[in-house]
């Protein structure tokens, strides 16, 4: 099967359960944002533990440890960084009414990672391409005067983001073993506090209905699942490519906000929005035309 179109189908698959996070943040709005950063951590290491015993991938991590490489660890403690405050900043400003920020931060960010195609990958875009971010960049800006501050959150979710996705493209490690080191690296801070919070009395163990309490453990399905689908995407296809396909996520977002949570949608907000879809039909239109010109590639490697 076409490798590409596998990778297609892993980056929209990704979007799409990232669009919808909101309404699982929604669901631990009570409690504090970091709170919920740890037991994501936390629960996404047990998850990850589980699937390395489970596809008796646990022999590969040990080898890659005692491997020694020590640009690709280097790579995957900064990713950790990295990922960890994305993840706070997203579920911060989430449960503090700012989805639709979230929203423009993801929406900034496929410019980002074409930026850094260019520098770092030398991917060469065509005519309709650049038409496509000039339409992007003008909705983008829109959003952003439109907010009549400096967007933090936004810039913050974008470069982060941005900057993970480059560094699973240029690391040969495999995406299970890389989230695995990923949580194991960050899993004694979420550990420690998460019991330092409980000690003190004010944790959500104990206090929030089980309901909740099952939510929380489930953090760790709602962090690694797209995480690997995505991560299996940046391998297949173009990092420009994946760049605009998290356009899907942002929409998603978009729409929560405005008819799930009811957050301010104006006539600025439709005009952004416009100019963003206009780009996402010139960028198809020019991946087509492309298509058209290359030969498929296919590859045996799923």
């Amino acid at each position: 099967m076409n490798s590409e179109l596998i990778g297609v189908g892993y980056g929209i698959l990704a979007y799409i359960m990232w669009g919808l996070l909101p309404l699982y943040w929604k669901m631990l709005a009570k409690i504090p944002a970091m709170e919920i950063l740890a037991h994501r951590i936390f629960w996404s290491f047990v998850l990850m533990v589980a699937l390395l015993l489970f596809t008796d991938n646990w022999h590969s991590l040990t080898a890659l440890l005692r491997s020694n490489n020590r640009k690709n660890l280097l790579f995957i403690f900064i990713s950790s960084v990295v990922i960890s405050i994305n993840w706070f900043t997203y579920i911060w400003a989430v449960n503090s009414e700012l989805v639709l920020e979230t929203s423009m931060g993801y929406y900034i960010n496929p410019l980002v990672v074409v930026l850094l195609s260019m520098t770092v990958f030398k991917e060469k875009l065509n005519p309709l391409q650049w038409v496509a971010i000039v339409l992007a960049s003008i909705g983008v800006l829109i959003m952003t005067f439109q907010y009549g501050r400096i967007p933090w959150v936004a810039l913050t979710l974008a470069v982060s983001f941005a900057l993970y996705g480059l560094l699973k493209k240029i690391n040969s490690v495999d995406s299970m073993l890389a989230l695995s080191i990923e949580t194991s690296l960050l899993m004694p801070f979420a550990l420690a506090y998460i019991l330092y919070i409980q000690y003190q009395g004010n944790g959500a163990l104990g206090v929030v209905p089980p309901a909740e309490v099952l939510v929380l453990i489930c953090t760790g399905i709602a962090t690694a699942a797209p995480l690997l689908f995505f991560a299996k995407a940046t391998r297949r296809i173009k990092f420009s490519t994946v760049g605009f396909l998290q356009y899907i996520a942002p929409t998603l977002s978009f729409l929560l906000g405005v008819f799930v949570f009811k957050e301010q949608f104006t006539p600025i907000h439709l005009l952004s929005f416009s100019f963003i879809w206009a780009a996402l039909i010139t960028y198809s239109l020019a991946n087509i035309h492309w298509r058209k010109k290359s030969p498929p590639v296919y590859t045996n490697k799923l």
